[in-house]
């Protein structure tokens, strides 16, 4: 176990090199060479093997997405880094994320944020993503059952919304839930036409604006309203 745990540090270690290459190559898309320091040691310290399903634990560490079950993936580790870096997580930030699947966003999260709510649509990945939540030691994690296109009112307004599924537009629920001077980081896309990854800011006077960051690739956001 110890040796496996240490192939696994080594294989984390060669996930952050690639992480950091793949920004430098899309440096002028996401307007910086390279991630925040903090989004990379939030990487660096979840394991990611975790969060995979065990028949596929060797391939935890690639960056690239990886299936999950039910139709879902877990994305890759550069997408994950970069919806963090894109979001501007401060420490007393309350997060909203959309699409749990089975818990390794909000585990990176969890490292840099007060607290985060998770919206799942899929009783079983919820069910798994909290034991591997607390496998990895996320307490502040909070998972909820339900349609994400709706979110978690009970818990709104959030500082910060990231979404790992992909609507056809920004859902206006979660436009009415995101704090004033608040990010979201989005999939969205039209059927038929690419799906463009999103930041969307609220300003301090309740205005949205919204750019394009990257073309991406999503499972589509289920029983979209």
């Amino acid at each position: 176990m110890a040796d496996e745990e240490s192939d696994f540090a080594a294989e984390r270690s060669r996930m952050l090199l690639e992480i950091g290459a793949h920004a430098g190559a899309v440096r002028d898309s996401i307007g910086k060479a390279a991630l925040e320091p903090r989004v990379m040691a939030a990487m660096g310290g979840v394991p990611r093997h975790i969060f995979v399903p065990a028949q596929i634990r060797q391939y935890a560490y690639l960056d690239r997405p990886l299936p999950i079950g039910y139709g879902k993936t877990i994305s890759q580790p550069f997408i994950v880094a970069l919806m963090t870096d894109l979001l501007e997580l401060r420490e007393d930030d309350r997060v909203l994320e959309i699409g749990t699947g089975l818990g390794y966003q909000a585990a990176v999260l969890c490292g840099l944020a007060r607290s985060v709510h998770s919206v799942e649509i899929i009783e079983e990945l919820a069910e798994q993503a909290a034991e591997r939540l607390r496998q990895a030691g996320c307490h502040t994690v909070e998972i909820k059952v339900a349609n994400g296109y709706y979110g978690w009112p009970e818990h709104a307004p959030f500082d910060k919304i990231i979404v790992t599924t992909a609507p056809q537009l920004v859902p206006p629920p979660l436009l009415a839930q995101l704090n004033r001077s608040g990010r979201m980081v989005i999939p969205c896309g039209l059927p038929d036409e690419p799906q463009q990854l999103t930041l969307v800011e609220k300003d301090a006077a309740g205005r949205i604006s919204m750019r394009e960051v990257l073309p991406v690739r999503f499972t589509p956001l289920e029983n979209e309203a």
